[in-house]
């Protein structure tokens, strides 16, 4: 009797092929774009890094966890404020660092607490999100005037926070990062989070939130607590999102209350959409895509680039809903399906092989 081989699932080893590319890509851009851009452009490239860090948060708390929280801006924001009060006041980043992943993780954790036990349905908790968010802008603008300071940090209101200190060396406050150090720093965070998130889907924790997001009552049925799997996927999620606030204060050398505002909000959700909802390069690419689409509006007079970003979400929907790396990976795959079958030996050939 022949026995039987195990042999790695399709999904598994495309699962596999995708991570691998998407890391060598990544790898690739992190070391060729300082040698092949313009400080300019590698300037934009850091703040695409942010940005796409930024949409994989929501990609992470809305297409696994199922979690939709409109108010994502909200963690980005208090990612952004703590560093510029922390490293105002300590000189060196290498705390305020881990002060803007810790600060929208600590109010994560505490406002999903109120949400996910209080039983608040799905709808209700992307309300309370965008509400917080509303909540966020609207008491960070109200400081304006030298009262309003966190120790040597002043909030400056509608003006924010100007000259924020970049990135230095770990225990060196005397040796800031210049452009490429920046450009390192945001797009090997990028790199590291997108592994860490990777890594975290395929624990068992991954799955059973996953799971969750399948189906709640039956993941309860068999000894789950869906409350806590939420409350600590949007916990992670707003880490993330607190790390990339903190790139993004360091891009621009600059935050501002605008950070809470409702188009960062709308953004990062298109980012997703746009990208593809269910996984983590969607959300990625698709920060990349509609900034650059932002930037070009920009440099233009035709077109109100609000106005553009609508029809862009409208036609995403209507006519690529699953997103375009799903809709890529699949044509891909259906290609290298088909020339492998092509190549593939006939019914004789096999059986002379065995």
């Amino acid at each position: 009797m022949t026995p039987t081989v195990f042999r790695p699932s399709g999904v598994g080893l495309r699962s596999a092929a995708g991570f691998l590319a998407t890391l060598a890509l990544g790898l690739a851009l992190l070391f060729g774009a300082p040698h092949t851009l313009d400080t300019f452009g590698l300037v934009q490239c850091t703040g695409f890094a942010a940005l796409a860090m930024f949409g994989l948060s929501q990609g992470f708390v809305w297409g696994f966890a199922g979690v939709m929280s409109f108010g994502q801006a909200a963690f980005l924001g208090l990612g952004g404020y703590a560093y510029a009060v922390a490293v105002l006041n300590l000189g060196d980043s290498t705390l305020p660092v881990l002060c803007a992943i810790a600060v929208p993780m600590l109010f994560a954790a505490l406002l999903g607490y109120f949400m996910f036990y209080g039983r608040i349905s799905d709808a209700y908790i992307g309300v309370i999100t965008l509400t917080v968010s509303v909540m966020l802008f609207q008491l960070v603008n109200a400081t304006s005037g030298s009262q309003y300071r966190i120790g040597a940090a002043e909030l400056g209101g509608f003006n924010g926070i100007p000259a924020i200190p970049a990135l230095n060396l770990p225990g060196h406050p005397d040796e800031p990062l210049d452009t490429d150090g920046i450009w390192y720093a945001a797009m090997g965070a990028l790199i590291l989070v997108y592994v860490f998130l990777r890594a975290v889907l395929a624990s068992r924790f991954g799955r059973v939130v996953v799971a969750i997001r399948e189906n709640e009552t039956r993941a309860q049925l068999i000894g789950y607590d869906p409350r806590l799997y939420k409350l600590l996927a949007f916990t992670i999620a707003a880490g993330v999102a607190g790390l990339a606030g903190c790139l993004y204060a360091n891009w621009g050398g600059f935050i501002s209350p605008t950070v809470f505002g409702l188009p960062m909000s709308a953004q990062v959700i298109i980012y997703v959409l746009v990208g593809g909802l269910g996984t983590l390069v969607g959300p990625m690419l698709g920060a990349v895509l509609i900034q650059a689409l932002i930037i070009t509006a920009g440099s233009q007079s035709v077109l109100d680039s609000n106005l553009g970003l609508g029809l862009v979400l409208v036609g995403f929907v209507l006519l690529v809903p699953q997103g375009l790396v799903p809709v890529l990976r699949g044509l891909s795959w259906r290609l290298i399906e088909r020339r492998a079958g092509k190549a593939a030996p006939g019914p004789l050939a096999t059986e002379t092989a065995r």
